[in-house]
């Protein structure tokens, strides 16, 4: 297994949003953008799902999360979100998803998408819940570096 390099200098940085960065960029490369998860062990998964989110969230909203091959993952991403104690994110995703029927979201994303087009109410739920996101009840960079931390064996 691949591991950092230069972990331990990334977790006691004062810069914990370019630490962010620099390990994302390490389990993207890893992963080769999520084409390959398989190659991640289960906390570098979870930190990938977590940057995902934001990633979209931040710069089309959840619209674009689902729209997107990130909401492939938008079930596990709320086990990620539990992981490293972003209960308040977790309940800003969680009604995001409730926005599709049964409350599920297809892993599929062509069904997915199709089923977005149908889904009347949601743009605006979600428009809401961008808002809500943005505001970073969760210090979701400190709990993610708390988390590689806690596992940074499997990094």
């Amino acid at each position: 297994m691949t591991h950092i390099s230069n972990l331990d200098t990334l977790l006691v940085s004062e810069n914990i949003n370019g630490s962010i960065i620099e390990i994302d960029n390490f389990v993207c490369d890893l992963c080769v953008y999520g084409d390959e998860l398989e190659n991640l062990t289960e906390p570098q998964k979870q930190f990938y799902f977590i940057q995902n989110l934001e990633r979209e969230v931040n710069n089309g909203g959840f619209e674009q999360y689902f729209s997107n091959s990130s909401g492939d993952n938008a079930h596990e991403t709320i086990l990620a979100l539990v992981s490293i104690g972003a209960l308040k994110t977790v309940n800003i995703l969680q009604q995001a998803i409730n926005e599709f029927p049964d409350h599920k979201v297809p892993v599929d994303r062509d069904k997915r998408q199709e089923m977005m087009e149908h889904m009347e109410n949601a743009e605006a739920v979600w428009d809401i819940l961008d808002q809500r996101f943005f505001k970073y009840d969760d210090d979701l960079n400190t709990l993610n570096i708390q988390y590689v931390e806690r596992n940074k064996d499997l990094f």
